[in-house]
């Protein structure tokens, strides 16, 4: 685990912990709760954080999770969570799956987004962007992790990470479903008066497919670049380009501010590191303005990033040998008895389907082993996600 040290996101002022299930500010006595190891540090939500509270005091943990649980980021527009949905996963956290736990969060098609994630074309722009510029990181930050695909992804080479996320949802599926026990977790809005992490370098802070989400991007850029130190790097995929209507909310960014927020980076076109990926080779950065056409942007930047993009060949773009390989759960059975790829709704279909790696029918296997042998038929196949390394629980 990273040891950062967390401070309010109203003073500044260090917390401390109180009990079991909150952390106390240390000026002010003012009280944050912890859930599975979590601090929820949301600012705008006074009363939620009263509430959970008075549940966790009075020992009704279930209670106090469920209220949380419910609470969403400002960007949301689909309908609330059901109260009884939310009980009988708290209930059942040991043996949903992934699958069932977001249906019962009621995530709709962002549900259906973080569960194939595995192998969205985006996702996989954002790993080739780490394994062209990686380095080994000893330990990582991930500002918008969601359920914590990347950060597994470290985690499995050893990496130490921590992320956070403006929902608390998010972070508690990602402990219970996605990444290993020792990733330090925090719920924080990025935009808060007082950053809630004190300044504690690692060696790489991530931001995938969010930037474009955020109001005061320099301001919160200027905080990652204080995580990431002196000799730090930063890594930020699928940053949505507003000369380019996609589809997602957000507020999107010009060529212009990329380079005014990034004059240090290298920037590529995001499809361009997917295709770099398939093709097994180094993805080519370009001047921001030479591809201001482009759907999205992704950058690396700062002091700790490597000067130039290495062959994405045989590093976290694909699983460690040993790993036990599924069929990407796109493929259903079709009449035929062979699969083919089934899209999970219109809109994914709209999205991604011009763009994916993976051919649209398969032959199988469900399962097999992946030996990490680079030179052959099943190392496309890999490369490609027709085979994805998913969390035990999918």
């Amino acid at each position: 685990m990273i040891p950062f040290e967390l401070l309010s996101p109203e003073t500044g002022n260090p917390l401390q912990a109180d009990g079991a299930h909150a952390l106390r500010d240390a000026e002010t006595g003012q009280r944050w709760p912890v859930i599975d190891g979590i601090p929820y540090l949301r600012i705008n939500r006074a009363e939620l954080v009263a509430a959970t509270l008075a549940h966790l005091d009075a020992g009704e943990t279930d209670a106090a999770l469920a209220g949380l649980l419910a609470d969403q980021d400002d960007w949301w527009n689909g309908p609330p969570a059901d109260p009884d949905a939310l009980r009988h996963l708290i209930a059942n956290r040991d043996t949903a799956t992934l699958r069932e736990a977001v249906d019962a969060l009621g995530w709709g098609r962002v549900g259906d987004y973080f569960v194939n994630r595995w192998s969205d074309p985006t996702y996989l722009a954002g790993l080739t962007l780490l394994e062209a510029h990686w380095n080994e990181p000893a330990c990582a930050f991930e500002l918008a992790c969601g359920i914590g695909h990347y950060l597994r992804e470290m985690q499995t080479r050893g990496v130490r990470v921590a992320g956070a996320d403006v929902v608390f949802a998010k972070l508690w599926v990602a402990r219970h479903w996605v990444v290993e026990k020792g990733a330090q977790l925090v719920c924080f809005d990025a935009s808060s008066p007082h950053w809630p992490i004190a300044e504690a370098p690692v060696d790489l802070v991530l931001c995938n497919d969010a930037f474009y989400f955020l109001d005061d991007k320099a301001g919160i850029l200027a905080n990652l670049r204080r995580t990431a130190g002196e000799d730090g790097w930063l890594a930020m995929s699928h940053i949505h380009n507003s000369d380019c209507p996609g589809f997602s909310a957000g507020k999107a960014v010009t060529a212009s501010e990329i380079e005014e927020l990034f004059p240090d980076a290298l920037v590529y076109d995001d499809a361009e590191l997917t295709r770099a990926l398939v093709e097994a080779r180094a993805p080519t950065p370009r001047d921001p303005h030479a591809i201001k056409s482009c759907e999205a942007f992704s950058l690396v930047a700062g002091p700790g990033m490597r000067p130039a993009p290495r062959s994405v060949v045989d590093g976290i773009t694909l699983p460690p040998a040993g790993t036990a390989l599924r069929l990407n759960p796109l493929y259903k059975v079709d009449l035929s008895g062979a699969y083919a790829i089934r899209w999970p709704s219109e809109r994914y279909a709209a999205e991604y389907a011009g763009r994916v790696t993976y051919p649209l029918h398969s032959e199988g296997p469900k399962q097999l082993e992946w030996e990490g042998a680079l030179q052959t038929p099943l190392a496309e196949r890999v490369r490609r996600r027709e085979y994805v390394d998913l969390p035990e629980r999918w």
